[in-house]
Protein backbone atom coordinates (compact mmCIF):
# COMPACT_ATOMS: atom_id res chain seq x y z
CA UNK A 1 0.00 0.00 0.00
CA UNK A 2 1.22 3.29 -1.15
CA UNK A 3 1.13 6.08 1.31
CA UNK A 4 -0.99 8.31 -0.35
CA UNK A 5 -3.50 5.20 -0.21
CA UNK A 6 -2.72 5.05 3.68
CA UNK A 7 -3.27 8.52 4.07
CA UNK A 8 -6.63 8.08 2.22
CA UNK A 9 -7.74 5.18 4.14
CA UNK A 10 -6.99 6.14 7.36
CA UNK A 11 -9.03 9.72 6.98
CA UNK A 12 -11.74 7.57 5.77
CA UNK A 13 -11.13 4.76 8.71
CA UNK A 14 -10.99 8.01 11.78
CA UNK A 15 -14.03 9.99 10.28
CA UNK A 16 -16.03 6.95 9.56
CA UNK A 17 -14.76 5.84 13.52
CA UNK A 18 -15.09 9.35 15.03
CA UNK A 19 -18.94 9.60 13.14
CA UNK A 20 -20.40 6.43 14.60
CA UNK A 21 -18.99 7.20 17.92
CA UNK A 22 -20.21 10.11 18.80
CA UNK A 23 -24.11 9.14 17.49
CA UNK A 24 -23.59 6.26 19.78
CA UNK A 25 -22.28 8.56 22.45
CA UNK A 26 -25.30 10.80 22.20
CA UNK A 27 -27.97 8.08 21.89
CA UNK A 28 -26.57 6.71 24.73
CA UNK A 29 -27.22 9.67 26.84
CA UNK A 30 -29.29 11.94 25.03
CA UNK A 31 -28.50 15.46 26.29
CA UNK A 32 -31.82 17.36 27.57
CA UNK A 33 -34.24 14.28 26.82
CA UNK A 34 -35.02 12.14 24.29
CA UNK A 35 -37.82 14.19 23.05
CA UNK A 36 -35.17 17.07 21.82
CA UNK A 37 -33.68 14.44 19.62
CA UNK A 38 -36.76 12.95 17.69
CA UNK A 39 -38.32 14.19 14.74
CA UNK A 40 -40.99 12.79 12.38
CA UNK A 41 -39.70 11.71 8.65
CA UNK A 42 -40.96 12.65 5.45
CA UNK A 43 -43.45 9.07 6.16
CA UNK A 44 -44.19 10.32 9.55
CA UNK A 45 -41.98 7.82 11.04
CA UNK A 46 -39.96 8.63 14.49
CA UNK A 47 -36.50 9.19 13.92
CA UNK A 48 -33.32 10.05 15.59
CA UNK A 49 -31.18 13.37 15.04
CA UNK A 50 -27.92 11.74 16.70
CA UNK A 51 -26.41 11.09 13.09
CA UNK A 52 -26.58 14.75 12.76
CA UNK A 53 -24.21 16.58 14.94
CA UNK A 54 -22.20 13.44 14.92
CA UNK A 55 -21.26 14.08 11.38
CA UNK A 56 -20.90 17.51 11.45
CA UNK A 57 -18.19 17.12 14.29
CA UNK A 58 -16.88 13.73 12.87
CA UNK A 59 -16.20 15.62 9.19
CA UNK A 60 -15.08 19.10 10.66
CA UNK A 61 -12.55 17.14 13.02
CA UNK A 62 -11.42 14.90 9.76
CA UNK A 63 -11.18 18.13 7.38
CA UNK A 64 -9.28 20.33 10.40
CA UNK A 65 -6.57 17.69 10.21
CA UNK A 66 -5.92 18.08 6.23
CA UNK A 67 -6.22 21.93 6.07
CA UNK A 68 -7.39 23.97 8.76
CA UNK A 69 -9.32 26.66 7.08
CA UNK A 70 -11.35 23.13 5.47
CA UNK A 71 -12.33 22.41 9.09
CA UNK A 72 -13.16 25.87 9.64
CA UNK A 73 -15.72 25.79 6.31
CA UNK A 74 -17.43 22.57 7.65
CA UNK A 75 -17.78 23.67 11.44
CA UNK A 76 -19.41 27.10 10.27
CA UNK A 77 -21.74 24.73 7.61
CA UNK A 78 -22.85 22.17 10.80
CA UNK A 79 -23.45 24.95 12.98
CA UNK A 80 -25.69 27.02 10.89
CA UNK A 81 -27.33 24.33 9.74
CA UNK A 82 -27.79 23.19 13.26
CA UNK A 83 -29.41 26.75 13.91
CA UNK A 84 -31.88 25.95 10.92
CA UNK A 85 -32.84 22.43 12.44
CA UNK A 86 -33.90 24.29 15.27
CA UNK A 87 -34.86 27.51 14.97
CA UNK A 88 -36.25 27.13 10.98
CA UNK A 89 -38.72 24.13 12.38
CA UNK A 90 -42.16 24.56 10.95
CA UNK A 91 -40.74 27.10 8.58
CA UNK A 92 -42.66 26.15 5.31
CA UNK A 93 -40.37 28.47 3.18
CA UNK A 94 -37.93 26.79 0.58
CA UNK A 95 -34.91 28.57 -1.55
CA UNK A 96 -32.76 31.11 -1.52
CA UNK A 97 -35.36 33.45 -2.99
CA UNK A 98 -37.82 33.35 -0.83
CA UNK A 99 -35.29 33.42 2.87
CA UNK A 100 -34.10 36.59 0.53
CA UNK A 101 -37.41 38.53 -0.29
CA UNK A 102 -37.71 38.02 3.66
CA UNK A 103 -34.88 39.51 4.75
CA UNK A 104 -35.40 42.41 1.93
CA UNK A 105 -38.82 42.77 3.55
CA UNK A 106 -36.94 43.18 7.34
CA UNK A 107 -37.64 39.62 8.42
CA UNK A 108 -33.92 37.65 9.16
CA UNK A 109 -34.89 33.96 8.59
CA UNK A 110 -33.13 30.96 10.25
CA UNK A 111 -32.61 29.96 6.31
CA UNK A 112 -31.10 33.56 5.48
CA UNK A 113 -29.18 33.45 8.51
CA UNK A 114 -27.36 29.86 7.62
CA UNK A 115 -27.12 31.42 3.45
CA UNK A 116 -24.65 34.40 5.00
CA UNK A 117 -22.97 32.38 7.74
CA UNK A 118 -21.90 29.43 5.17
CA UNK A 119 -21.21 32.02 1.99
CA UNK A 120 -19.41 34.02 4.60
CA UNK A 121 -17.35 30.91 6.43
CA UNK A 122 -16.89 29.53 2.74
CA UNK A 123 -14.95 33.19 1.66
CA UNK A 124 -12.94 32.66 4.67
CA UNK A 125 -11.97 29.24 3.60
CA UNK A 126 -11.61 29.74 0.06
CA UNK A 127 -8.91 33.02 1.02
CA UNK A 128 -6.39 30.69 3.11
CA UNK A 129 -6.90 27.56 0.72
CA UNK A 130 -6.47 29.62 -2.66
CA UNK A 131 -3.22 32.22 -3.83
CA UNK A 132 -5.26 34.22 -6.38
CA UNK A 133 -8.18 36.35 -6.13
CA UNK A 134 -10.61 34.35 -8.77
CA UNK A 135 -9.57 31.38 -7.30
CA UNK A 136 -10.90 32.74 -3.73
CA UNK A 137 -13.58 33.48 -5.48
CA UNK A 138 -14.14 30.67 -7.19
CA UNK A 139 -13.59 28.41 -4.14
CA UNK A 140 -16.33 29.94 -1.81
CA UNK A 141 -18.92 29.75 -4.39
CA UNK A 142 -17.93 25.43 -4.91
CA UNK A 143 -17.68 25.14 -0.91
CA UNK A 144 -20.87 27.19 -0.23
CA UNK A 145 -22.56 25.56 -3.58
CA UNK A 146 -21.45 22.13 -3.05
CA UNK A 147 -22.89 22.35 0.79
CA UNK A 148 -26.17 23.34 -0.24
CA UNK A 149 -26.55 21.20 -3.44
CA UNK A 150 -26.11 18.41 -0.74
CA UNK A 151 -28.46 20.03 1.77
CA UNK A 152 -31.00 20.40 -1.50
CA UNK A 153 -30.67 16.28 -2.44
CA UNK A 154 -31.95 15.41 1.39
CA UNK A 155 -35.08 14.66 0.32
CA UNK A 156 -35.24 11.01 0.88
CA UNK A 157 -33.72 8.88 3.24
CA UNK A 158 -30.04 8.60 2.14
CA UNK A 159 -29.64 10.75 -0.86
CA UNK A 160 -27.41 13.25 0.91
CA UNK A 161 -24.63 10.63 2.42
CA UNK A 162 -25.02 8.64 -1.03
CA UNK A 163 -24.48 12.00 -2.91
CA UNK A 164 -21.28 12.33 -1.49
CA UNK A 165 -20.17 8.79 -1.62
CA UNK A 166 -20.67 9.26 -4.99
CA UNK A 167 -19.18 12.14 -5.78
CA UNK A 168 -16.39 12.13 -3.35
CA UNK A 169 -15.14 8.41 -4.97
CA UNK A 170 -13.46 10.73 -8.34
CA UNK A 171 -11.38 12.46 -5.75
CA UNK A 172 -9.94 9.47 -4.26
CA UNK A 173 -7.80 9.18 -7.27
CA UNK A 174 -6.24 12.07 -6.99
CA UNK A 175 -2.94 13.04 -5.18
CA UNK A 176 -2.45 15.03 -1.64
CA UNK A 177 -5.00 16.56 0.88
CA UNK A 178 -7.75 16.78 -2.06
CA UNK A 179 -8.29 12.55 -1.88
CA UNK A 180 -7.44 12.71 1.82
CA UNK A 181 -10.58 15.65 2.47
CA UNK A 182 -12.53 13.64 -0.34
CA UNK A 183 -12.23 10.15 1.88
CA UNK A 184 -13.03 12.14 5.36
CA UNK A 185 -16.55 13.45 3.95
CA UNK A 186 -16.95 10.14 2.52
CA UNK A 187 -16.32 8.05 6.04
CA UNK A 188 -18.75 10.16 7.87
CA UNK A 189 -21.33 9.51 4.80
CA UNK A 190 -20.49 5.89 5.19
CA UNK A 191 -20.85 5.81 8.63
CA UNK A 192 -24.17 7.01 8.71
CA UNK A 193 -25.66 5.67 5.66
CA UNK A 194 -27.33 2.60 7.01
CA UNK A 195 -29.08 4.42 9.88
CA UNK A 196 -30.27 6.65 7.43
CA UNK A 197 -31.62 4.32 4.87
CA UNK A 198 -33.17 2.42 7.29
CA UNK A 199 -34.98 5.18 8.43
CA UNK A 200 -33.65 4.89 11.94
CA UNK A 201 -32.01 8.28 12.26
CA UNK A 202 -31.50 11.97 9.87
CA UNK A 203 -28.56 13.69 9.31
CA UNK A 204 -30.67 16.92 8.94
CA UNK A 205 -29.30 20.23 7.68
CA UNK A 206 -26.58 20.00 10.18
CA UNK A 207 -24.88 16.33 9.02
CA UNK A 208 -26.10 17.35 5.17
CA UNK A 209 -24.15 21.01 5.14
CA UNK A 210 -21.05 19.76 6.91
CA UNK A 211 -20.87 16.78 4.43
CA UNK A 212 -21.59 19.03 1.51
CA UNK A 213 -18.46 21.64 2.69
CA UNK A 214 -16.34 18.83 3.69
CA UNK A 215 -16.96 17.50 -0.09
CA UNK A 216 -16.40 20.85 -1.26
CA UNK A 217 -12.91 21.40 0.19
CA UNK A 218 -12.31 18.43 -1.07
CA UNK A 219 -13.06 19.65 -5.03
CA UNK A 220 -11.06 23.07 -4.15
CA UNK A 221 -8.25 21.68 -2.95
CA UNK A 222 -7.63 18.96 -6.07
CA UNK A 223 -8.41 21.41 -8.39
CA UNK A 224 -7.07 24.70 -10.40
CA UNK A 225 -8.51 27.23 -11.62
CA UNK A 226 -10.30 25.49 -15.21
CA UNK A 227 -11.64 22.63 -12.39
CA UNK A 228 -12.98 25.05 -9.68
CA UNK A 229 -14.86 27.46 -12.84
CA UNK A 230 -16.31 23.95 -14.45
CA UNK A 231 -17.80 23.22 -10.04
CA UNK A 232 -18.59 26.35 -9.50
CA UNK A 233 -20.61 26.45 -12.76
CA UNK A 234 -22.68 23.65 -11.94
CA UNK A 235 -23.09 23.86 -8.29
CA UNK A 236 -24.65 27.53 -9.44
CA UNK A 237 -27.04 25.67 -12.02
CA UNK A 238 -28.38 22.95 -9.56
CA UNK A 239 -29.14 25.75 -7.18
CA UNK A 240 -30.95 27.53 -9.61
CA UNK A 241 -32.54 24.02 -10.83
CA UNK A 242 -33.11 23.34 -6.65
CA UNK A 243 -34.97 26.64 -6.16
CA UNK A 244 -37.02 26.75 -8.84
CA UNK A 245 -38.37 23.29 -8.18
CA UNK A 246 -38.69 24.21 -4.61
CA UNK A 247 -40.99 26.95 -5.30
CA UNK A 248 -43.20 24.49 -7.79
CA UNK A 249 -43.68 22.24 -4.69
CA UNK A 250 -44.91 25.37 -2.84
CA UNK A 251 -47.57 25.59 -5.53
CA UNK A 252 -48.76 22.78 -5.75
Amino acid sequence: MTIARAGRSAAFLATAALTGATAWALRTWAPGGRARWERKNHAGRTVGLYAAPATALAAAVGAARVRPAAGLAVAAAGICGAYDDIAGAGDARRGFRAHLSALRDGEVTSGAVKLLGISAAALAAGARLKERPVDKVLAAVVIAGTAHVVNLVDVRPGRAAGAVLAFGAPGLLRRGPGAELSATAMGAAAAVLPDDLGEREMIGDTGAHALGAALGAAIVTGNGRAGLAAHAAAVVAATVWGDRVSEGARGR
